[in-house]
């Protein structure tokens, strides 16, 4: 019998931030996350249920190879821009959200309230604070380039840590934020 399942291809990478495992469907990356190995594929399994409904999780590293090529461009500082396909799961204010993300030019960072402004919704700080923080593709969609309005490192779903390394590696740490 044939299995009427979508299968939900992933693969894990080595960076300067650590292990990183992505995802991705038959349109697109899905999934970046800073995990490896079985807790990635459990929490990959977990999502996959509850976002795509019926999937077959596959390890499938050459299927990944444009992806992780091209972190690889950017964590060698010759990459700027990400030029994937995505599939995204969200709702459609937080697609907005991580639209207007995309638009944050490499080497700049932006406060929530900017973003707010930029979508034509200034109120929807905190709402612009909540899609950001469930951004599927950080790094990707750079969720990272958004900060306090006092330029402080405010949250960020992979840890401080990495937030200012990403940003220390873009040139863009805001002065309020280096140690």
């Amino acid at each position: 019998m044939v299995s009427s399942a979508r299968v939900l291809v992933w693969s894990e990478t080595d960076t300067p931030v650590g292990p990183i495992t992505l995802a991705m469907t038959g349109k697109g990356l899905c999934r970046l996350d800073y995990m490896d190995g079985e807790h990635a594929a459990l929490f990959l399994e977990r999502w996959a249920k509850e976002r795509l409904g019926s999937v077959r999780l596959e390890r499938n590293d050459l299927e990944l190879r444009p992806a992780v090529q091209q972190l690889k461009e950017y964590f060698d500082h010759t990459r700027k821009q990400f030029d994937l396909p995505v599939d995204l799961y969200g709702t459609a204010f937080q697609r907005l959200v991580w639209q207007q993300l995309q638009m944050i030019p490499y080497g700049e960072v932006r406060s929530y309230k900017d973003v707010a402004q930029a979508m034509g919704a200034p109120k929807a700080v905190r709402a612009v604070g909540g899609a950001n923080n469930r951004n599927p593709l950080s790094i990707i969609i750079p969720c990272h380039r958004v900060v306090g309005s006092n330029g402080s490192l405010v949250g960020y779903g992979g840890g401080l840590k990495i937030k200012e390394y990403l940003l220390g590696l873009e040139g863009s740490l805001p002065r309020q934020a280096r140690a």
